[in-house]
């Protein structure tokens, strides 16, 4: 079973720290799936900077391919965060850089390298969703994380992303399971094979239109503390997909009920795991002094 991450990477800058981390969606999700047994690559783009540099390394050093990746000349993505009490606080980014600006547009050469991988993921940080439509009938299952913004639920979002996908995610810590269950509803009727919600401490939540499964949420207690939750509903995704992966999920084998209840539980332990990494996989380095280009300041 081999798990691509499709699109997305980005610098983690914690500035209570002084440390950049290696991350993105796309990014995580592929590291996750390789810490958890199985292969894995990455597909995207990287700038030509010292930034880009450093994903490029970072990911390679965690047993994830990155041979078919293209750099172009531009600025890496590059995020500003603090951790208070264990949470992270997102400060604001520079839009992505290159990696966002120049997507890679999947040719012929592309596809063929794409097919051959069990699961392809991909997110609304990716500006990957004119390249799904390409993925329907080549071989592997599609997963796309639609985050927690309102922008990326309206209907007409969802009309474009969910016919394509087989799982989708969704964050919903800021609703209630009422209104959770009535998103994830509205994204299976849209088309998801399988829509699941993340909700932080309340658990998890995943529909597939025949039935709604709710998982408890692992609690950090004791001496273990809380490094920070940068990662968590990554991976989340991560363990409940390897979960249903490893129990026979196919793009012609939907998973059954008990299926989906293991990997709300694979995910759930996954998630709690990934509390006690610095950023989204750790590899950070000091961060060097530079422009911001998002915001106009220096750091």
């Amino acid at each position: 079973m081999r798990v691509l991450g499709f699109g997305d990477n980005i610098v983690d800058r914690f500035v209570d720290r002084g440390t950049d981390y290696p991350g993105g969606n796309s990014v995580n999700v592929a590291v996750y799936a390789r810490r958890l047994g199985l292969e894995a690559a990455y597909l995207g783009v990287f700038g030509d900077d010292d930034l880009g540099r450093f994903l490029g390394e970072a990911i390679a050093a965690e047993g994830v391919a990155v041979d078919r990746c293209v750099v172009r000349t531009g600025e890496t993505g590059l995020s500003l965060l603090r951790v208070d009490d264990g949470d992270r606080v997102f400060l604001g980014w520079n839009g992505g850089g290159v990696t966002v600006r120049e997507p890679l547009v999947l040719d012929g050469g592309l596809l063929a390298y794409v097919s051959s991988f069990g699961l392809v993921h991909s997110s609304v940080y990716s500006r990957s969703e004119s390249e799904l439509p390409k993925l329907a009938g080549l071989g592997p299952l599609v997963s796309f994380d639609l985050s927690s913004e309102e922008e990326f639920r309206t209907p007409a979002y969802l009309d474009r992303v969910c016919p394509h996908a087989d799982l989708v995610l969704l964050s919903c810590s800021h609703l209630d399971e009422a209104a959770t269950r009535g998103l994830l509803a509205e994204a299976v009727r849209r088309g998801a094979g399988i829509a699941l919600a993340t909700r932080g401490v309340d658990g998890a939540i995943a529909c597939d239109g025949r039935v709604t499964l709710t998982a408890p949420a692992l609690r950090v207690a004791g001496p273990r503390g809380i490094v920070d939750t940068m990662g968590c509903g990554d991976a989340f995704l991560a363990g409940f997909a390897v979960s249903l992966l490893r129990d026979g999920w196919a793009p012609d084998a939907p998973p059954r009920r008990r299926m989906i209840e293991d990997a709300l539980h694979a995910g759930a332990r996954t998630a709690y795991e990934q509390c006690f990494v610095e950023g989204a996989f750790g590899r950070g380095r000091p961060a060097v002094a530079s422009m911001w280009r998002a915001s106009g300041h220096e750091e």
